[in-house]
């Protein structure tokens, strides 16, 4: 692998850094501090997402008087804090963990008084982390869909917009049940847009559509005839949005934006840097074209970094394993190899540390990777056609490993191009 890597991954961990969750929640605090309660009033904090732990520690030291505390993370970033109960769900489907810390998240709310305060800590992956099933709903029958969702190629306010209508928690369902009490969030945006309705599916929001739109876009998407009876039996009779719920506070203290400023930052002196776009959505076969198109415009007599940020999309046709950033680097891989010339670098990674369901945080791709796939013999369109991301840049050892970084602001990519 070139001598780029170095800077590649130190402006990726500009972008994490400028996305560390403590920080940003001491930034806001102390920039607006709580309003004081009434007296007997209590401050309860609830932190959900992969940013729960350090966002808890956080609030703990900043709310020292609060009188309860529960965090629910993923087990990557799963860590003990005195003076907090922690709980781990899983990710990016849903189960009975997620499903008993939605019931101790609701438990909690629930024992809330009018004098009391909800300080909701909510960060990406919250969604599948505390789930709670609307009335007439199992588990399993939001499991099933969620894991269609995700092999549907559907944008996340799509898919968010149908786990709302499938929760007793998601889409304001918080405020309900901590009702009467103040509930106040800060939120740590994984959303491209930082539509709060759609950050871990909007706990303290309200909901981003109806559940005829729900039935609508699975239709579409041709997930409707194969979901659980219960799912369309409940969707066909939510014809309106949720009621609205009680008003909240909510406050977004981080997002992928203000990551891709730090990265533009740290590259400024030594590189040219540009912000290509700040919306890399879509399929990853378009995100791929997008960013290799950029590269070719790039002017060859400097160093060039193009920045990127986003959150594609795959459209699963094969069984392998990989992820989103994995497959966008190995699409990069394929296309620079045929495209570009030079000393260049691709690194695409997940914020949180995680891509798919790997233990990568994605990939990296360089005039090499697509041969040495070859080399390690594995044949990458093969590998690329089934899905298996993980596979061919293993083979290339071009994963970029960076464990549970304690945050999430969707994705971020950089290319690194040199005379």
């Amino acid at each position: 692998m070139t001598g780029l890597l170095p800077t590649a991954k130190a402006l990726f961990q500009a972008a994490v850094d400028r996305a560390d969750p403590a920080k940003a929640l001491r930034a806001q605090l102390s920039a607006v501090p709580l309003a004081p309660l009434p007296d007997g009033g209590r401050n309860v904090l609830l932190a959900v997402g992969k940013a729960a732990v350090p966002m808890m520690r956080e609030a703990l030291q900043l709310i020292p008087d609060a009188t309860s505390a529960l965090a629910i993370t993923n087990p990557e970033n799963h860590r003990e804090i005195p003076g907090a109960t922690v709980l781990c769900g899983s990710h990016p489907v849903p189960d009975e963990k997620s499903a008993l810390a939605g019931r101790a998240a609701i438990e909690l709310a629930r024992s809330l008084g009018p004098d009391d305060r909800l300080i909701a800590l909510i960060s990406g992956g919250g969604s599948a982390l505390m789930v709670a099933p609307a009335p007439g709903l199992a588990l399993a029958d939001k499991a099933a869909v969620n894991a269609r969702l995700l092999a549907s190629g559907l944008g996340i306010n799509e898919m968010n917009l149908i786990r709302q209508q499938l929760s007793d928690t998601k889409g304001g369902g918080l405020l309900w049940h901590a009702a009467p009490a103040q509930v106040q969030a800060f939120i740590l945006s994984d959303v491209i847009g930082d539509d709060l309705r759609a950050i871990a599916s909007g706990p303290t929001v309200a909901p981003i559509g109806t559940g005829a739109e729900a039935r609508e876009i699975m239709q579409r998407a041709g997930l409707w005839d194969g979901a659980p009876e219960a799912v369309r039996s409940h969707l066909s009779t939510a014809e309106t949005a949720k009621e609205t719920p009680p008003s909240a506070s909510n406050t977004l203290i981080g997002s992928n934006r203000h990551s891709l400023k730090a990265m533009m930052a740290a590259a400024a002196g030594d590189w040219t840097a540009k912000l290509v776009s700040h919306r890399l959505v879509g399929d990853v076969s378009e995100a791929a074209e997008t960013v290799v198109k950029a590269a070719e415009s790039a002017p060859l007599t400097m160093p060039v970094a193009l920045i990127f940020g986003g959150e594609t999309t795959v459209q699963l046709t094969g069984s392998g394993l990989g992820g989103r950033n994995q497959e966008l680097a190995l699409r990069v891989a394929k296309l620079g190899a045929e495209r570009l010339s030079g000393d260049w670098l691709f690194l695409s990674g997940g914020t949180d540390g995680r891509d798919g369901p790997t233990d990568a945080a994605g990939g990296i791709a360089t005039p090499e990777t697509w041969a040495a796939i070859r080399a390690a013999g594995h044949d990458p369109d093969a590998l690329l056609a089934n899905n298996d991301s993980y596979a061919a840049l293993k083979a290339a050892d071009a994963l970029l490993m960076t464990g549970g970084t304690g945050t999430n602001v969707a994705d971020v990519q950089v290319f690194l191009r040199r005379p």
